[in-house]
């Protein structure tokens, strides 16, 4: 649901909205101005800044915000004069400021009072230490004699009217109008906006038809004219001549009429394809937020981390204007966070050392934010001392993590992944910042989220670089789409580490486990089928199709049948109501309007580790098995939810069921006067047809009469129910109670086991 616009928020959510706008650029401005304090262009943004704070909170009648930005104002009005320079005691007072600003903005509970009442004390403690230290001597700053008595003139005397067009009114009146909408509204729009465009792309099919029509016609009428010549030669009588003549022109005129509306179909197509795509792109914008929007606290929070270590640090940030999902932002914040107090832990050196070393004595820690090959990157790195190997090589035997030997003869990156661990860490005394057990493994926790990657790079003396590789964008994935025992799936690209095509000759059976060579390692062999419970693998042309997936000693190859290529899929989630389902992530639509089931891979990791650990791995069999299938009875399952459908397909398909599936009533009763079931399984509220109606002409038909029917549905009354049996269902069950083992029990008792 929308939320008013600006013009329909009250003065107060105004003056919150201008004090986080404000207080910003006075964070930025402080720390520019800590670095250079004589940087005019710093000291008027934040002098303009605290004016339009105290204008603005004088209009709604904050007296606390309306004392605290004056005093701030004058600090900078003096600092312009040259009267005052700004150094680190300063810069600390006015940094509480900007805190007590939001906070006066943004009051404990709500209480627009605070600052009379609870913060009062707090307020009077920092205007007069912002008072003292304007004052303070050993700062050699030329000042006015009594600072008190200026700060206390100047607050009197200033009384800016109310319609003087204060900062407040002009910033929101100059602005772009904007609105909030709720981010569940927003998910939805891009879903449908997503939806749209997939079956904007169903029309290129429909067009290829009518494409072939086109060609069969003038293949009819190249036929026709033959005809027309053999007749002529035999001297056929004037009657059937004239009624070959018509014949030849009703032909020339469907021929005409089928180009020109091939023609306006295809016009049609481009038309609605760009359309499609635009409203999708425009969809996509709308949940994409500049990287400078999560960056807003690094640089206060990277120069007190480093004062509390006694370091002088500088956080530089490139790329503020990329362009990130808001999801992806958010959780993006608390990793970064982590990142960077780790480099000043950690990488940045002390004054004295950098010194000693030839460097700055100021470190350097760089957030960098840019698009590259589709994906999003965001390096952090420093310019300190690089990770110590001899010291991570110490750490990981004396964590018992691995042996004196393993260890020394492992790379460099495969000993920095260790820093990725659960609790790892290198150091062992417990601060504020290190060595409480909270690693690396928080960010890359936030990654797996994401279906993003990290890489670490050191140089001693030179520095460390963290780089995160993210996806654009979570609404949208790049998939490689496989076949399994006939139908599609989708792997995320971002856990694809490669894709082979393996002969019979380079596979080899080690400890009674297939494995091949990859990457000079020996990987073992998984079938996708055994782990989905799909059926069996059955190779063709002595090939196996193979998907190399997880990282490190966690790596296997998953056999599938055959590869589709990558496709760019519109993530749709799957129903809360389901819960969890193995191995499978979210659904999808392919460009013919075909549902495809995203699969988890980090489950199938699971899933594959637990098959090995209890030793019931399948062996993949090369070739076409000889062997005398046994008929499996055949189910219909008709729903139009997707995620219904395919539970209920997965659940049948599992325990050796045929399985047909249809998205509607209408579908079903095409499938059961076309096709043989056993069973079928509907749902009641459908479009085109409902269940009821399906029931009744499943009923009907003579033919049909002896096929058993359940209805599987979330309506739970009991005139539902009866009204459901009285069609003609055999049974009736309720979608919000139903378990896996009474629906199974239920199948078997009307058609046995598979």
């Amino acid at each position: 649901m929308s939320s008013p616009d600006l013009s329909q928020m009250s003065m107060l959510e105004l003056f919150r909205q201008e004090a986080e706008s404000q207080t910003h650029v006075l964070s930025i401005g402080l720390l520019e101005l800590e670095q250079n304090p004589r940087a005019a262009d710093q000291l008027e943004a934040c002098m303009r800044a605290a004016h339009s704070l105290k204008g603005a909170a004088r209009i709604i009648g904050l007296a606390a915000g309306v004392d605290v930005a004056h005093v701030m104002e004058d600090c900078f009005v003096l600092a312009q004069r040259g009267e005052l320079q700004l150094h680190r005691k300063q810069i600390d007072v006015l940094l509480k400021g900007v805190d007590l600003l939001t906070r006066i903005a943004n009051p404990p509970g709500d209480d627009e009072t605070w600052g009379d009442k609870a913060g009062k004390p707090e307020i009077t403690a920092f205007i007069a230490r912002l008072t003292n230290v304007m004052a303070e001597p050993e700062e050699q700053v030329s000042a006015p004699d009594n600072i008190a008595s200026y700060v206390e003139e100047k607050i009197a005397a200033e009384t800016p009217p109310l319609s003087n067009g204060t900062t407040l009114s002009e910033t929101r009146e100059s602005s772009i109008r904007s609105v909030r909408v709720n981010a569940r509204n927003l998910d939805r729009l891009l879903s449908l906006s997503g939806e749209s465009l997939v079956e904007s792309r169903r029309l290129k099919p429909f067009t290829a038809s009518i494409l072939r029509l086109k060609r069969t016609q003038r293949e009819a009428g190249q036929a026709l004219d033959l005809l027309h010549q053999q007749l002529s030669a035999q001297t056929a009588d004037e009657a059937t001549q004239a009624a070959l003549s018509e014949v030849r022109t009703l032909m020339m005129q469907c021929q005409h009429m089928v180009a020109d509306q091939l023609g306006e179909l295809e016009t049609f197509d481009r038309r609605s394809v760009n359309l499609s795509q635009r409203l999708y792109d425009e969809a996509l914008a709308c949940r994409m937020r500049p990287f400078a929007d999560g960056t807003q606290g690094y640089a206060r929070m990277v120069r007190d981390v480093g004062h509390a270590l006694g370091k002088s640090v500088r956080l530089d940030i490139i790329g503020n204007a990329t362009q990130i999902d808001r999801d992806i932002l958010e959780k993006l914040e608390a990793p970064i966070g982590h990142l960077l107090r780790n480099a000043i832990d950690h990488g940045i050196e002390s004054p004295q050392q950098r010194k000693a070393a030839g460097k700055p004595e100021q470190g350097t820690i760089t957030l960098e934010a840019r698009h590259s090959a589709g994906m999003l990157l965001v390096n952090v790195s420093d310019d300190g001392a690089g990770i110590d190997l001899d010291q991570l090589r110490a750490a990981i035997i004396r964590r018992k993590l691995s042996n004196a030997d393993t260890v020394a003869q492992l790379s460099e990156t495969e000993l920095l992944e260790f820093l990725l661990l659960p609790s790892f860490s290198l150091r062992d005394t417990v601060t504020d910042i290190s060595g409480r057990g909270v690693g690396l493994d928080v960010v890359s926790n936030m990654l797996k989220q994401v279906r993003g990657t990290m890489r670490i790079s050191s140089s001693v003396e030179q520095g460390t670089r963290f780089q995160l590789q993210l996806p654009l964008t979570l609404s949208v994935i790049r998939s490689l789409l496989v076949t399994i025992n006939d139908e599609p799936y989708a792997f995320p690209l971002a856990y694809v580490n490669r894709t082979l095509e393996l002969r019979r000759d380079q596979l080899a059976m080690l400890e009674g486990q297939q494995h091949f060579s990859f990457d000079g390692r020996q990987i073992g062999l998984v079938s996708a089928h055994q782990i989905l419970q799909k059926g069996e693998l059955r190779a063709k042309d002595d090939l196996v199709s193979v998907v190399v997936i997880g990282d490190h000693e966690h790596t296997y190859g998953l056999a599938v049948d055959a590869f589709l290529g990558e496709r760019m899929l519109v993530v749709q989630p799957l129903d809360s109501r389901l819960g969890k389902i193995p191995d499978v992530l979210a659904g999808a639509l392919m460009e013919d309007g075909d549902p495809v089931l995203i699969l988890d891979v980090a489950d199938m990791v699971r899933s594959v580790e637990k098959l090995t650990a209890a030793g019931k791995l399948d062996v993949v069999q090369h070739g076409n098995k000889n062997q005398n299938d046994v008929k499996r009875k055949k189910v219909l399952v008709v729903d139009d939810s997707l995620t219904v459908r395919e539970l209920e397909r997965k659940l049948l398909s599992n325990c050796g069921y045929q399985v047909v599936v249809a998205v509607d009533g209408m579908d079903g009763w095409n499938a059961v006067r076309t096709e043989h079931f056993d069973l079928v399984i509907t749902d009641i509220d459908m479009p085109r047809m409902d269940g009821i109606e399906l029931v009744s002409l499943i009923r009907q038909a003579t033919n049909l009469q002896a096929l058993p029917v359940m209805i599987v549905s979330y309506k739970d009354r009991e005139e539902d129910r009866q009204r459901g049996l009285d069609a003609g269902a055999d049974y009736y069950f309720t979608k919000s109670s139903f378990h896996d083992e009474s629906l199974l029990q239920a199948v078997t008792d009307l058609i046995g086991a598979a």
